[in-house]
């Protein structure tokens, strides 16, 4: 059967749909979202927003059936809509992973940019200098994370800075493409005068790389 084309489907759905993913805000809550249900304020510190602004993000989803929501006494939880939207989003990761790629092909000085990629990272690691920096929630980094990597999170980075060589450089991975947490992490550890860098991707990225045969 062939996949029916935008003007046979409703394109107007299909507008409020690219509108609703078309916020980094919404994409990082339902990234936070595609490994399970999780706590309104789990949400929130995950996606590095406010309990409001997550909360208000989290209402447009749901008005879509891109989220849903139980609650167990003074807690809401929200899990993903029914639907192929975990396919949707792993197809815009890809994307903008695929952008990412060509634009570091064409510029002079790829390693100075402020993302790295997996298979950067890959020749990153044997250099020793290289510290690769899981900022994610502890519980979320016992559960799996990059070899080699240490877990700090963006609460505790600051004062844990001492521990990390003062010339070392450091890429900084959270939950995926679309998590802010490495991006305020990098944002912290240069304004401390570190040379940090954000990996694009995370565990599931790393994965996938893993099982393509890219080491």
């Amino acid at each position: 059967m062939n996949t029916p084309s935008l003007l046979q489907t409703d394109l107007i759905s299909c507008a409020e749909l690219a509108k609703a993913l078309g916020h980094p805000h919404r994409l990082a809550l339902l990234d936070s979202l595609t490994t399970g249900e999780l706590a309104v304020e789990s949400l929130a510190e995950l996606s590095g927003l406010s309990l409001a602004n997550a909360s208000q993000h989290l209402q447009q989803l749901k008005r879509l059936g891109l989220v849903e929501s139980r609650r167990v006494g003074k807690r809401v939880f929200y899990r993903l809509g029914s639907g192929p939207l975990p396919k949707v989003l792993d197809a815009m990761r890809a994307y903008v992973l695929y952008q990412q790629d060509i634009v570091r092909e064409l510029v002079s000085a790829p390693n100075q940019g402020d993302v790295v990629s997996i298979s950067e990272l890959i020749g990153r690691m044997r250099d020793e200098s290289t510290v690769l920096l899981d900022v994610r929630p502890s519980e979320e980094f016992e559960g799996g994370h990059l070899p080699g990597a240490i877990n700090v999170s963006l609460d505790d980075l600051i004062s844990r800075l001492q521990s990390i060589p003062a010339d070392a450089k450091i890429v900084a991975y959270c939950r995926g493409a679309f998590c802010m947490l490495s991006s305020e992490a990098v944002k912290l550890l240069r304004l401390q005068g570190r040379q940090a860098f954000r990996l694009a991707g995370g565990p599931e990225e790393w994965r996938a790389a893993q099982e393509a045969g890219m080491w």
